[in-house]
This record gives structure tokens, sequence and C-alpha cells, in this order.
């Protein structure tokens, strides 16, 4: 997971003291969006877990047989990332990354996924930019993030609302995709200590176009 501060993208890394506590804050079941959506789609091949924090959703993947690498900026969570992996018995590449300098290879992935990684607008922008370019031809974007309308229900996620999306975010990106699932309304999250309870989501699944 990743907050960042707007005032100079200076990274508020109290997710790594967050997740130095010996219990998944978060669970360590993998959020049943993209289980569903992966599932259905059957997508094999690489895979990239952005702001995967502790791992909960990379490690499922792997065990569905993806090639998986997971980015997150609290060293803790990697590492409990590779433990839960380890007890999976899966691997999963982790690498520390800081989303405003992170190098991406363009058409490196089938498929990355991002589950509540919330960021200010305009890092927001360059991500979902970066996302579209380094999908492979054919692969998929899966996410499940917090609205805009998120902040009343009070069930998980950033209390400022720059950090927050909205639908348009995802149509002006990806409006040459095909779009898989969309979706902008209510659901029930229980997730560990974190997300619980009624939550306002945007879900987006996109296939990048092939060639």
């Amino acid at each position: 997971m990743y907050q960042y501060r707007t005032k100079g993208w200076i990274a508020m890394n109290h997710w790594h003291a967050r997740f130095l506590a010996e219990n998944y804050v978060y669970g360590t079941e993998a959020n049943v969006f993209l289980k569903k959506h992966h599932n259905k789609l059957k997508i094999l091949g690489n895979a990239l877990a952005v702001a995967e924090g502790e791992g909960r959703n990379a490690v499922y993947l792997a065990e569905q047989g993806m090639a998986v690498t997971a980015w997150d900026y609290a060293e803790s969570g990697l590492s409990k990332t590779k433990k839960l992996a380890k007890d999976r018995g899966v691997v999963v590449t982790t690498e520390l990354v800081d989303l405003n300098e992170a190098k991406w290879e363009k058409e490196k992935w089938d498929e990355i996924v991002c589950i509540y990684g919330h960021f200010p607008s305009q890092l927001r922008k360059k991500l979902l930019q970066n996302i579209k370019d380094a999908v492979k031809p054919g692969g998929y974007y899966l996410t499940e993030v917090y609205s805009h309308y998120q902040i009343p229900y009070k069930s998980g996620g950033p209390q400022d609302i720059e950090m927050l999306y909205k639908p348009e975010e995802f149509y002006h990106t990806f409006s040459n995709w095909r779009i898989v699932h969309f979706f902008l309304g209510e659901v029930e999250r229980k997730e560990g200590e974190l997300h619980n309870g009624l939550s306002h989501v945007i879900q987006f699944v996109g296939q990048k176009p092939e060639k």
C-alpha cells in the first residue's frame, strides 16, 4: 500500500512501521474482486502487483501459476510477502519501489494488478499511463480502489479526497482498451483490520488491444 504527501511527493512510509506488526493487517486472503476476475479470465504469464503491501494478492496469483513480481515501498511489507509466499509454497519476486522513480518497461506484463493503491492525482495519472504502456498487447489490468465517494463510509482508505479515484480517470486513460468489467458502487469488504464494512469502490478490468 502507498500513500504520498502531496507537497514534494515525499513518501509517507508509515506503512513500513505498520507492517512490522506480526499479524497481516489486511489479512492473508486475496481480494475477492481479483480472485473472481482473474479466475474468469484464466490469465497466464508474468504478473506485476503494484503497491502490494503484505503480499496477499501477489501470493494468490503465484498460486494460480503466474510468475509474479510485487512492488511496494515498505520493506516490512515485502518481507511479509516473502514469508507468506514461502508458507504457501510459491515464489514471488519482491522489489522495493518508489513509484515516483519507478523504471517501467514497455509491454512487459501479461497482467498488472493494483488493489487499494492510493496516490495523489498527479502521481496517479502518471501511474495509470505507465500501467497502460507496460501491459503487453492482449494483456490485462485489474484494479479495485476506493472511489471519491468513499470518505463518509469510514470503512477504510484515505480520508483525503485527492487520494481517491474518479471513473473518468479510467475512461480517459484506457479509452482504446476493451473494457471487460467496470463497476462504480457499494460493496461489502472484510479484509483484515483496515478494510471492513460497506465501501464505495471502482472496479476496472481492461484488456490492451492486440497489435
